[in-house]
């Protein structure tokens, strides 16, 4: 293994925990840091081979490389918990200031996830189950 190899891979470790924070952290983005960490292990083939056995990951991988969009269970899941997150924090804080912040921020994030939904380029046509006819 060259050092080249080496650092790549160790950048794609840090960049898949970085995407991976995205599971639990409602604003965190997922997708970017998922899909470089899998450019970095194309230098190592067999490494993104373990990487793309993660279901949750290669979701991720497979939905962009092929310009799939999100599927709807994920939508579903993704604003509930960004909402439900919301709430929470709402419920939880003290300064009523803050509560229009984070309906801008939950507004954002929302239009955000719905913009990344949708299939692109030869990926138009998309069914209520998140898959698509090319």
């Amino acid at each position: 293994m060259t050092i080249r190899t080496a650092a790549v891979t160790i950048v794609g470790f840090i960049l898949l925990a970085l995407g991976a924070i995205g599971i639990v952290l409602p604003v965190w983005p997922t997708t970017p840091f998922v899909i470089a960490a899998a450019g970095c292990f194309t230098y190592v083939p067999a490494m993104r081979a373990r990487i793309m056995k993660i279901p949750f990951f290669k979701e991720y991988i497979e939905n962009y490389s092929k310009r799939k969009g999100l599927t709807v269970k994920t939508i579903a899941i993704s604003l509930a918990f960004l909402w439900g997150m919301l709430a929470l924090s709402s419920a939880l804080m003290k300064r009523v200031w803050l509560l229009p912040v984070l309906a801008a921020v939950g507004a954002a994030v929302t239009a955000h996830i719905l913009w990344m939904a949708r299939p692109r380029g030869k990926a138009r046509e998309w069914k209520a189950g998140g898959s698509e006819e090319a």
